[in-house]
């Protein structure tokens, strides 16, 4: 039989060939059995039209790049998403299969043809697969930025729940953002393997040299070999994430309840990234809490705020005697018997009343760097105590 008579005979079959595929995939393939009507049509579209793009393949062999093209273009779009590569190519390998038994003894030239063939068209699909990867992988990439932007902005809408699950966050719970500089030669990549093994999800925000790090505790599948920490504390998963990072400054801000909340802990970060040359041995990472001094001189009202919330406030409404010996002791340089004899008590008075600080706020005057960042709380306070009492005399003369 000749070339002319073959493709007659290929041309008349071709209907019971993709019937006969049909059946054979039925059978052959539960995952085919199983899909919505419509889609189970869409892939016997598939089918037929790599039956009859083979049939022209055959009469014009130089035709192969577009034919193959054309196969999958008679697939719906959402039919990549409901269609694995592995199960499009147990389809490519039916259908094959249907076709060899079917031209069985018409010569070994028709049957190379198929196989050849079948090498294009697994090669295309997998082609498709690959730039339709690619494009999803893009999208997400400029969705995750858009979301880091909008965490590290503040400016957070209704819509960000939902971009955030379609990212596939898995986190729960807690989160806090870390921010550092973006290494010469930035892999992404390994920093979300290291993430996953510390029992986090992280999303990644590049702007320009800075790196951006949102940090959530997640519940990931487990997977062979996978070492994972998720009881780790926050500050030793930036230790470990450390080495993602480019050479400089890293700072991590304090942990919020959730994802949607991340924003304050970005503000706080990204402000203490801001200064962090402001503290001469600052370590790496240093949290964000540490540089409450440099960031309340550089204006951040947040920095303020938390001072004067978390030391001045609670110092002043638990006993002013701790305030009293608290400024007495950072202004005679950390001196207890300089401490004693202004206030006119036992040294050891004074390293009680200092330890009920500690115990108070959770902070020791006896360090230097502490005692920077109490004597910092202490100013703002005094500062703005002094405003709150001036103002009601203010207004009394005012209105006389």
């Amino acid at each position: 039989m000749d070339k002319t008579d073959t493709l007659a005979w290929l041309r008349r079959i071709s209907g019971d060939l993709a019937t006969a595929t049909l059946r054979r995939l039925e059978e052959s393939l539960p995952w085919y059995a199983e899909m919505p009507p419509a889609r189970r049509s869409a892939v016997g579209l598939v089918a037929q039209a790599g039956i009859t793009s083979f049939i022209q393949w055959y009469d014009e062999p130089a035709s192969t790049p577009w034919i193959a093209a054309d196969i999958f273009a008679a697939a719906p779009r959402e039919l990549l998403r409901s269609v694995s590569l592995q199960q499009t190519l147990q389809l490519i390998r039916v259908t094959v299969e249907v076709t060899e038994e079917r031209v069985a003894g018409k010569g070994a030239h028709l049957r190379e043809a198929i196989l050849l063939y079948s090498r294009e068209v697994a090669f295309a699909a997998a082609d498709v697969y690959a730039r339709a990867a690619e494009a999803r992988g893009l999208w997400d990439a400029r969705l995750e930025a858009l979301v880091v932007d909008s965490i590290l902005t503040g400016e957070t809408d209704e819509e960000l729940p939902s971009r955030i699950a379609a990212l596939g966050w898995h986190g729960h719970g807690a989160v806090c953002v870390l921010v550092g500089t973006t290494p010469p030669q930035f892999d992404v990549d390994q920093l979300r393997r290291t993430a996953r093994k510390l029992g986090v999800d992280v999303l990644i925000g590049v702007q320009g040299s800075r790196l951006v790090l949102v940090i959530g505790r997640a519940q990931l599948p487990a997977r062979a070999g996978d070492e994972r920490a998720p009881d780790l504390p926050f500050t030793e998963i930036a230790k470990q994430l450390e080495p993602g990072f480019g050479p400089g400054y890293l700072v991590l801000g304090p942990a919020v309840a959730a994802l949607v909340d991340a924003s304050q802990s970005a503000r706080a970060a990204l402000a203490g990234f801001a200064v962090a040359r402001g503290w001469r041995n600052a370590p790496r990472p240093v949290e964000a809490d540490d540089l409450l001094p440099e960031r309340a001189l550089a204006g951040d009202p947040l920095a303020k705020h938390t001072l004067v919330e978390r030391i001045y406030r609670p110092l002043q409404a638990h006993s002013s005697d701790l305030v009293a010996t608290l400024w007495s002791y950072l202004d005679n340089g950390r001196s207890l018997e300089a401490t004693a004899r202004e206030l006119f008590v036992h040294p050891n008075t004074v390293r009680y009343r200092l330890k009920r600080v500690s115990d108070v706020i959770g902070w020791d005057a006896t360090g230097p760097r502490e005692a920077l960042i109490l004597q910092t709380a202490l100013i703002l306070g005094s500062v703005g105590h002094a405003d709150v009492r001036r103002r009601p005399g203010a207004a009394r003369r005012a209105q006389t």
